[in-house]
Formats: C-alpha cells, sequence, structure tokens
C-alpha cells in the first residue's frame, strides 16, 4: 500500500511552511499544531512526519512538547525529525511518543554512528534522510543550511548495504514551490536501491503526483504545502485513500 504522509514544520511551535527550505521565507500557518495532526487523523492518516526546524538548525532537537501533546492526542504514527544526533536524542524521541525517528545531519557526519542506531533500534525504527540538490546530488544537512560534499547516491548505498529499510528523499529545490516532482531523481534511486521504501518529498502539487507515485513503485509521498494553500483537500485525501 502506497503511504501519503503529511508533514507538519515547527518553528518555536508553531506550524510553519517554507520555500526550499530557505529560513527567510518562513510563514507561520497556525498556532496549535495538534489541531493540524488531528484534522489529518480524521480522515484516515496514519503517520505523520515531524520536523523540529529549530532542532535542524541547532543540532539538537527543541520541540519535544509538540512531539509529547501531539503523540498524546492522537493515535497517529509520529516520525520526529529535526536535530536528532546522539543516543539520548534518539531514546528522548522515543519516550516523548515518536514511533520512528529520521535522521540526516548526524547520518552524514557520524556514518557509524548511524549505522549503530540501526542496529540497535532496528530498522523499522530508524529512517535516513538524504536530502539534495539534483545540480550535484550532494547531500545538505542541518535543515539545508549546509552543503557537504557526500554524494548523494554514495550516501545511500553505504547505509543499504548496512541494513537500512527506509529512506526519505527530497529535492531541496522543489521543496515548498509545488513545481511537481522530481520523479527522476526518485525513479534513479528505486533503480539502484530496489529493497529501500522510499518516502519522496518535495514538489507535490496535487492527487496526480501521489498516483504517479505509487505506479512507480515508490512507498510513500510526504507532502506539505499543497495541502495548507488548499491544492489539496482532506476530502481529496481520504478519497485518496479509499480509493487505492
Amino acid at each position: 500500500m502506497f503511504e501519503i504522509i503529511p508533514s507538519i514544520w515547527l518553528i518555536n511551535g508553531k506550524c510553519v511552511r517554507l520555500e526550499r527550505g530557505d529560513f527567510a521565507t518562513e510563514e507561520v500557518i497556525s498556532n496549535n499544531p495538534l489541531e493540524i495532526a488531528q484534522q489529518f487523523e480524521s480522515i484516515g492518516i496514519k503517520r505523520l512526519h515531524l520536523v523540529d526546524l529549530d532542532g535542524a538548525r541547532r543540532g539538537e532537537p527543541k520541540n519535544y512538547h509538540i512531539l509529547e501533546t501531539i503523540a498524546g492526542y492522537t493515535d497517529l504514527k509520529i516520525d520526529f525529525t529535526g536535530g536528532i544526533s546522539t543516543d539520548g536524542d534518539v531514546i528522548k524521541s522515543f519516550e516523548f511518543g515518536a514511533k520512528t525517528v529520521t535522521i540526516s545531519s548526524a547520518a552524514a557526519n557520524y556514518p557509524e554512528r548511524f549505522t549503530q542506531f540501526i542496529l540497535s533500534y532496528g530498522r523499522e525504527k530508524i529512517n535516513l534522510a538524504a536530502d539534495t540538490n539534483p545540480v550535484d546530488y550532494k547531500i545538505k544537512i542541518r535543515g539545508w543550511l549546509k552543503k557537504t560534499s557526500i554524494d548523494l547516491f554514495d550516501h545511500i548505498g553505504f547505509f543499504y548495504d548496512r541494513g537500512l529499510k527506509y529512506l526519505k528523499c527530497s529535492d531541496v529545490t522543489r521543496d515548498g514551490v509545488m513545481e511537481g516532482p522530481n520523479f527522476e531523481l526518485f525513479q534513479k534511486i528505486i533503480e539502484k536501491f530496489p529493497e529501500i521504501h522510499l518516502a519522496a518529498s518535495g514538489g507535490v502539487r496535487g492527487i496526480d503526483d501521489f498516483k504517479k507515485m505509487r505506479d512507480m513503485g515508490i512507498k510513500a509521498a510526504v507532502f506539505g504545502r499543497a495541502f495548507y494553500e488548499g491544492k489539496i483537500s482532506l476530502e481529496d485525501l481520504e478519497a485518496f485513500n479509499k480509493g487505492q
């Protein structure tokens, strides 16, 4: 089953949206992330991608209280991300209610540590975020503020060989601008790593993009702005899930 996963991006406990990950474009959508999460749950969504942007910038999670609130007042399976770097961060994320964690910067900076996370907590709980600009396919970290010299495909391959199952990949040039997903990039990933469960992110414009990704063999799609701008409604999401 193809899964559609809404994202809630947090700054100072508020739900925001950005264009291409640029913090200068920050726009507050809601002061109540729980209310938004409950809307998604009400139409049958099962999983939520909760992004702690403060944590991503500072290198350690800052919005545990929002994670705890959403976990306490919904049954959503929360995938928490943003600044998770140490064993303590992982443990705390699970204690505050996350079902899975997605890690980007620590995987790039400390690959052996991330490998140990997979071994310690299991491949069902530890996800890799590998976000890139397709101009050069280099990994971007720290909320996409920092570019590395690490090749996207080498990076995925290193962890794939060490048991990685779940990958989220964003084309950062398309995130938050609704110009369409980078289908070519996602096709390359699933061809190179056929056992990977790819959650594709960035550029979703509407339900047709979900259908194309599903038909390509992608396992999940992460979306945000298209919903927050009214291009996709709760009714659309519910109908898509029921009609699969």
